[in-house]
């Protein structure tokens, strides 16, 4: 999350046109968007980023995205509104639950929902990617994103760039 805090607003044109977001963006770290639970109350967990209507969750030095059991999930009024639940694979863990919580997030505030990851995870990746498949609405999964560190990397200034190369072993993507 380093690179959003470089700056009180995201000015870079490119990285704010990755992201899908206006340019002068004021970053908002640990935003609650109340997703609505079936009781009538609203889920007070974080997500890592806001940047306009768009809703971001880093995985960076994280193994993993975070599980829950399955009453967790099916405790979401929603859940069965904006995703297949069959296509989801729920067992009594529901290891994906993060990024199911990031798209019922985006469906609950009507903005976008984007996965920054590292491209030397593949796991991960094709984790988002099978929870995007449970979508229903085209209209949502369109709303949904995959960013790698290695892309945002390649748009970064060189002090960034040079950052995320040392501490991460992160450099940009081959095009």
């Amino acid at each position: 999350m380093n690179i959003f805090c470089c700056r009180r607003r995201l000015t870079n044109s490119t990285l704010c046109s990755m992201l899908g977001v206006p340019s002068g963006q004021m970053p908002q770290f640990g935003f609650r968007p109340q997703i609505p639970l079936r009781n009538g109350r609203t889920d007070r967990t974080e997500i890592d980023l806001k940047l306009g209507d768009l809703l971001v969750e880093a995985k960076l030095t994280e193994t993993d995205f975070q599980t829950a059991p399955a009453t967790m999930i099916k405790r979401y009024r929603d859940l069965a509104e904006v995703f297949d639940e069959e296509e989801l694979v729920m067992s009594d863990v529901v290891r994906n639950y993060q990024l199911i919580w990031g798209v019922l997030a985006a469906s609950a505030t009507g903005g976008s929902f984007c996965v920054l990851c590292d491209a030397r995870r593949p796991d991960l990746i094709e984790r988002w990617y099978s929870v995007m498949r449970a979508v229903k609405n085209c209209v949502l999964r369109c709303r949904l994103q995959l960013l790698t560190w290695q892309e945002l990397a390649g748009v970064m200034p060189a002090p960034l760039r040079n950052f995320l190369a040392l501490k991460y072993g992160i450099t940009p993507a081959k095009t």
